[in-house]
């Protein structure tokens, strides 16, 4: 994780491990068949972190799952914490999406049972408190997920990697709030 955290994906090398963890570089190969099986298990802890990160935002708001504004105030906690992990953690962001190519993105265990706390899983409760609470239309409600974590998604790349990564402070906020703020207005029930 430490590799990741400082070089991203690219400085998760055996070679650094073991010399890290103070043994023989040939030690690696008992645990790891390679570097792409070491990758994949420090990006799941990658995604974990995120996860775990994503849930802390939640638990800090109050209010009951049915309420309106606790539920609109959970989805916009979820998408801040997203982007202050990639502001914050750019080298286990990245590492985070770079499971390589011949291994499966597994979702981060959790304790509780029928529990999904992996960023994506995170972001479907939001979603369905959204409709219980009446925000959301629930006909709208399948797979609005998947445009709401690419604009987030892609919000942090361009301000962390990308284009505007050198926006200063206070515009990348502006952007942040911008994003959340459309994201949140576009989920709003339509009258009918």
């Amino acid at each position: 994780m430490e590799l990741a955290r400082t070089g991203g994906p690219d400085a998760v090398v055996l070679r650094e491990a073991t010399r890290l963890v103070g043994v023989v570089p040939n030690a690696a190969y008992r645990h790891f068949a390679d570097r792409d099986e070491l990758l994949a298990v420090v990006c799941v802890a990658a995604m974990t972190e995120l996860g775990d990160r994503m849930a802390a935002a939640v638990a800090r708001v109050p209010g009951a799952p049915d309420d309106p504004l606790a539920a609109r105030l959970r989805l916009g906690a979820i998408g801040t914490a997203y982007l202050e992990f990639a502001r914050a953690e750019p080298g286990l962001f990245a590492t985070a999406f770079a499971v390589p190519s011949q291994h499966l993105y597994t979702a981060p265990a959790d304790p509780a049972p029928g529990a999904d706390r992996s960023p994506l899983g995170q972001l479907r409760t939001a979603l369905d408190a959204l409709v219980a609470a009446g925000v959301l239309d629930p006909r709208r409600r399948p797979g609005l997920e998947f445009p709401i974590w690419s604009a987030v998604h892609g919000l942090a790349v361009l301000t962390s990697q990308g284009p505007l990564r050198e926006v200063g402070a206070p515009e990348r906020a502006r952007l942040n709030e911008l994003t959340l703020a459309f994201i949140g207005e576009s989920l709003e029930q339509r009258a009918t």
